[in-house]
C-alpha cells in the first residue's frame, strides 16, 4: 500500500480575495453541547476498485444537444431567507421556524464565468479513515480545528467551519429559492444533481482544509463503511477532546457497534454486503438509477423516492445511524439542514463519492447521462481564497480531473457477495390466503404492515420490476419500511434473507411546497432467482413493513410490470422525423 505521506503536489489557483467587510453577520447555531464543540501518486489505473475514474470522458459531454434546455441556476445569493429553515408540526400543520440561519456570507458580487479546477500535477490521494497515520490524522485535526477557530475569530470568513456547514444546509433545506421560480425551494437531495453537488462541496472543502495548514496536496479521508473493516465509527472521532468529535451523534454507536447501512433486521456484516450489492450492482445498473431521475429548473423539489440507489442506501442509513435520536429532528447528522455540522459528514461523503468512481469502473458500458439540465447544472461555493465561485456538472465528472484519487482498499466482499438462496419454492397460493387484492388495499397509509397479492405479466424467473406507486411522505420526518417478496409472515423481522427486495429511507429535510408523489422502482429477476420462485407462478405476495414514521407514509399501489431495458436515448424534442418507408435494397457497384 502507498505511504499517505507522500510529498504530491497539486497547482493551486491564485485568484486575489474579495473584500470580507460586505459579509453579513455570522449564522445561528443552537443545537449545541459542551464537550468538543470548540473546537498519492500519479494516475494509476492498476485496479477497477480504486475508482480513478475518469469514464466520463471531455469528448462524450459534447454530444446530445437539446434545442431548449432548462438546467438548475445557481441561487441568487441576495434572496437568500434567513428564516426559511422551518419543519412541520405533524399534529397542528403548524410551521416552525428551526433557530438556524443558514444563509451563507455574500458581499454582493457574483461570478461572471464558471470556475475552472487549476492544472493537475500529481494526484491528491484521499486515504481511509481507519488506517490514517498519526502524522496524517494530526494535519487533519489541526485543519478542522482552524476552521472551527474562524466560527469565533472571523465569523463572516466562509472557510469557518459554521459556514461551510450552512452552504449545506441553504441548499437543502429550504433557503434558496430556485432563480426565476421563487415559489420553488432548491434542493440537491434526491435527484441526479446529488452526486455532483457534493463532489464539488467536498473538493472545496478540502482545498479549503490544504490551505489553512498550508499543505496544498492535503486530501480529505474517506469513511470505509462498504468494507468489513471499516464498519465502525473511526476511532478519532470518537474522542470528546478532539475537533472531529459532536456531541450531537447517537453515542451508543462508538466502538465495536456496527453501522447499519439497510436498517433491515438484525444488523449484521452480511447484511450490510448485501444492500451494497443491491444498490451498486443489481439496482444500481443504470446512470440514472445509480444517480437519480431528472431534477430541472422549476420542477418541484424530488421526493425521496427519486433518489438513486447509493443515496437511499447506504448513504442514508449513515446519515440516520450517526444522527442523535435524542433531539426531536436527530441532529447532527440525522437531518439534512445540519448534517454538516458533524465533521464525520465530510469522511462520510468522501466515501459517497468514492461509491460514484467506482460505480463508473463496474459500469463501463453504462450509458452517461448527456442531457444538458443535467450537465449545466449550476452552484455557487467559496474556494480557499474566499472567492465566491460559479460551477457546472459537466466539469467536476472526472475526479482526476479535480486532481484526487482514492488510496487503494482491499476489494470489499461486497462485489461477490451472494444472498442466501431458497431451494424450495414457496407455496405463493398458500402464502395468498393472508394477503389482500393490491387494487383493494391502496391507497394506504403505512401504519402497519401490509402484505398483498400482486399479479405478474409473465410467469416464473421473468425480467420484471416491481413498482411501488403514489409514495407521497412527511418530508420532515425520518421515514423507513422493508419490501419483501413471497417471505413468510413470521421471517420479516430476522437477519437478511433472500425474500427481502430492498427497503426505502428518508433522511428528515424541509421543501416549503408539497414534493409530488413518486414512484419506488425495484428490480425483480435477481431475487426472483434467489428465492427460487415456482416456474409457473403468476402471481407474488409482496410485503411493506415500516421501520420508521410509517404512519407518516401514504402507498397509492403497487404493480409490477415488465422490465424495459434501458436503451439510449437522448434529446428526442431535437429531432425531426420526416417520414418512413421501405425499399429495395440497391447492391453496391
Amino acid at each position: 500500500m502507498a505511504s499517505l505521506q507522500s510529498s504530491f503536489t497539486v497547482l493551486a489557483t491564485t485568484p486575489k480575495n474579495p473584500p470580507t467587510s460586505a459579509f453579513r453577520k455570522p449564522s445561528r447555531v443552537r443545537v449545541s453541547c459542551n464537550a468538543g464543540d470548540s473546537g498519492g501518486g500519479r494516475v494509476d489505473r492498476r485496479n477497477m476498485l480504486l475508482g480513478l475514474g475518469g469514464l466520463y470522458g471531455a469528448s462524450s459531454l459534447v454530444s446530445g444537444r437539446r434545442a431548449e434546455a432548462d438546467p438548475l441556476q445557481p441561487p441568487d445569493l441576495s434572496t437568500c431567507d434567513a428564516e426559511g429553515t422551518t419543519t412541520t408540526d405533524r399534529n397542528t400543520g403548524k410551521v416552525i421556524h428551526i433557530d438556524a440561519d443558514c444563509c451563507p456570507p455574500y458581499n454582493g458580487t457574483d461570478p461572471e464565468s464558471f470556475y475552472v479546477p487549476p492544472p493537475v500535477d500529481t494526484l491528491r490521494r484521499r486515504p481511509a479513515a481507519h488506517r490514517m497515520t498519526p502524522e496524517y490524522l494530526a494535519d487533519y485535526k489541526l485543519a478542522i480545528q482552524m476552521m472551527k477557530d474562524l466560527d469565533t475569530t472571523d465569523p463572516d470568513d466562509p472557510r469557518g467551519f459554521a459556514q461551510q456547514a450552512n452552504i449545506h444546509c441553504a441548499y437543502c433545506n429550504g433557503p434558496y429559492d430556485q432563480r426565476g421560480f421563487p415559489t420553488l425551494d432548491i434542493q440537491i437531495h434526491n435527484s441526479w444533481i446529488f452526486f455532483p453537488f457534493h463532489r464539488w462541496y467536498l473538493y472545496f472543502f478540502e482545498r479549503i482544509c490544504g490551505e489553512l495548514i498550508g499543505k496544498p496536496d492535503f486530501a480529505l479521508p474517506y469513511w470505509n463503511w462498504d468494507h468489513p473493516d471499516g464498519m465502525y465509527l473511526p476511532t478519532p472521532f470518537a474522542e470528546s477532546y478532539s475537533p472531529l468529535y459532536d456531541c450531537n451523534r447517537d453515542q451508543t454507536h462508538v466502538g465495536d457497534a456496527l453501522v447499519d447501512l439497510s436498517f433491515a433486521p438484525g444488523v449484521s456484516v452480511d447484511a450490510n454486503l448485501n444492500q451494497m450489492q443491491q444498490e451498486m450492482i443489481v439496482q444500481g445498473d443504470s446512470a440514472i438509477n445509480f444517480m437519480g431521475q431528472e431534477y430541472s429548473a422549476g420542477s418541484p423539489p424530488p421526493g425521496a423516492p427519486r433518489g438513486g440507489t447509493s443515496e437511499q442506501g447506504s448513504h442514508g442509513g449513515i446519515h440516520v445511524w450517526c444522527g442523535n435520536p435524542k433531539n426531536t429532528l436527530r441532529e447532527n447528522m440525522g437531518n439534512f439542514y445540519s448534517a454538516a455540522r458533524d465533521p464525520i459528514f465530510y469522511c462520510h461523503h468522501s466515501n459517497v463519492d468514492r461509491m460514484w468512481t467506482i460505480w463508473n469502473a463496474l459500469h463501463p458500458t453504462a450509458e452517461p447521462i448527456l442531457d444538458l439540465d443535467f450537465l449545466d447544472a449550476a452552484f455557487l461555493f467559496y474556494d480557499e481564497q474566499k472567492n465566491l465561485v460559479k460551477v457546472r456538472v459537466r466539469d467536476c465528472l472526472d475526479n482526476t480531473a479535480l486532481g484526487y484519487e482514492y488510496e487503494f482498499s482491499s476489494i470489499s466482499p461486497w462485489l461477490n457477495y451472494i444472498p442466501p438462496q431458497r431451494e424450495v419454492p414457496a407455496n405463493v397460493q398458500q402464502l395468498a390466503q393472508t394477503a389482500q387484492a393490491a387494487a383493494q388495499a391502496f391507497p394506504a397509509t403505512l401504519t402497519d404492515t401490509i402484505r398483498v397479492v400482486v399479479a405478474k405479466p409473465s410467469k416464473g424467473k421473468a425480467d420484471e420490476v416491481l413498482v411501488i406507486e403514489g409514495i407521497v411522505t412527511d418530508n420532515s420526518l425520518l421515514i423507513g419500511f422493508d419490501i419483501y417478496v413471497n417471505d413468510d409472515e413470521n421471517t420479516t423481522d430476522g437477519p437478511v434473507i433472500a425474500e427481502r427486495a430492498g427497503g426505502f429511507t428518508q433522511v428528515p429535510h424541509r421543501s416549503r411546497t408539497s414534493e409530488t408523489p413518486s414512484d419506488l422502482t425495484i428490480k425483480l429477476k435477481e431475487l426472483y432467482n434467489n428465492i427460487n420462485i415456482a416456474d409457473d407462478d403468476d402471481i407474488v405476495v409482496v410485503t411493506l413493513v415500516p421501520r420508521f414514521n410509517g404512519d407518516a407514509v401514504t402507498i397509492g399501489g403497487i404493480k409490477i410490470v415488465p422490465r424495459v431495458p434501458t436503451v439510449p436515448r437522448f434529446n428526442g424534442d431535437a429531432v425531426t422525423i420526416g417520414g418512413i418507408k421501405i425499399v429495395p435494397r440497391v447492391p453496391t457497384a
